[in-house]
């Protein structure tokens, strides 16, 4: 072996050693998400913070327009984890994935606007109406209790108009249906575009019976041979959380700023408060105490009721919150 050859493998050798390394191990996760404030603030928080980068992690992120299309790609194993909101409590009760992580509470993330020229005044007022959403989802699992307040059922006393949430904004806006279930930010939409509708009510008139947790599922499989990388993530996520907790005006400008310009920031707040976030320690209580659990297993029945699933897994099977609890002591 000539010198220069020497010289050169000494050289890779040594330089392995310092930061290329620390790259090189890096673990890569495929995540899909929803670009939405309530499920994309930890994600893009704790990017800004290097949370992931500390904990050794690559995410590759792939934005969807739906939970179902998110799920649907990761039980075909384009996907190793997800982050999305209702349909959380969805497929992991047909035993298609593993939730390990709650973000928040969708509070008032949910919402029903109202046309100004629809004649429409109250939820009673909506016996008989087109109303367009995205069935499946936070939206209509918020309809559905909106309208059982009433004494209206979702599936008979209406006219569900199934759409993805763009498309059912853009035919309320057009006039082609009288009322619209949408979640933030597609409000702020309506607000530019048909200045005169109004919000007939939100999900947080419905809390807690109502309520519906957002957060982390992994693929059965990838949960199965990687807590060890899961737990990272859940490390990374509570660095996120505390920032988001305890400092929420800072968290909605670096949010707003790195990936929601096109909303004025002072609108963009009120959305990001539309969630309701817990400490790491509150989350810990409702993890050990069931809350979670309950909270998770009212929207199944409600899957169940809606989606006809047949043996569905209760909340209690297919929530594992131990690598939360091992992770995060406080």
């Amino acid at each position: 072996m000539s010198l220069n050859r020497r010289t050169l493998i000494a050289t890779a050798a040594l330089s392995s050693l310092g930061r290329p390394v620390f790259a090189q191990s890096k673990t890569k996760l495929k995540v899909g998400y929803l670009h939405t404030p309530a499920v994309d603030s930890h994600i893009v928080i704790g990017q800004q913070m290097g949370a992931f980068d500390k904990q050794g992690l690559e995410l590759e992120l792939i934005q969807f327009t739906t939970g179902l299309e998110l799920f649907q790609a990761m039980i075909g194993g384009s996907l190793d984890v997800l982050s999305t909101g209702a349909v959380l409590s969805n497929f992991p009760a047909r035993g298609q994935g593993k939730a390990f992580l709650m973000n928040n509470i969708e509070y008032a993330t949910a919402q029903l606007w109202v046309r100004e020229d629809s004649g429409i005044k109250t939820m009673a007022d909506l016996k008989g109406a087109k109303i367009s959403t995205t069935t499946g989802t936070t939206a209509h699992v918020f309809l559905d209790r909106a309208l059982r307040s009433v004494n209206l059922d979702s599936s008979k006393d209406v006219q569900l108009v199934n759409q993805r949430m763009t498309e059912a904004v853009t035919s309320f806006i057009s006039g082609a249906v009288p009322a619209v279930a949408l979640w933030v930010p597609f409000d702020s939409v309506v607000k530019q575009k048909l200045p005169g509708a109004r919000k007939l009510t939100d999900a947080s008139a419905f809390y807690p019976q109502a309520a519906i947790m957002g957060g982390w599922a992994a693929r059965n499989d990838f949960y199965e041979k990687n807590r060890p990388v899961l737990g990272k993530l859940v490390a990374a996520w509570a660095q996120a959380n505390q920032q988001i907790v305890s400092k929420p005006d800072e968290s909605a400008e670096m949010l707003q700023k790195a990936a929601y310009k096109e909303i004025e920031l002072a609108e963009f707040k009120g959305q990001f408060k539309a969630s309701k976030y817990y400490s790491n320690a509150d989350w810990r209580t409702r993890y050990q105490d069931g809350t979670a659990t309950k909270w998770l297993q009212q929207v199944t029945d409600f899957f169940v009721a809606n989606a006809n699933i047949q043996g569905a897994l209760k909340a209690e099977q297919y929530f594992d919150p131990s690598l939360f609890l091992e992770t995060v002591k406080s």
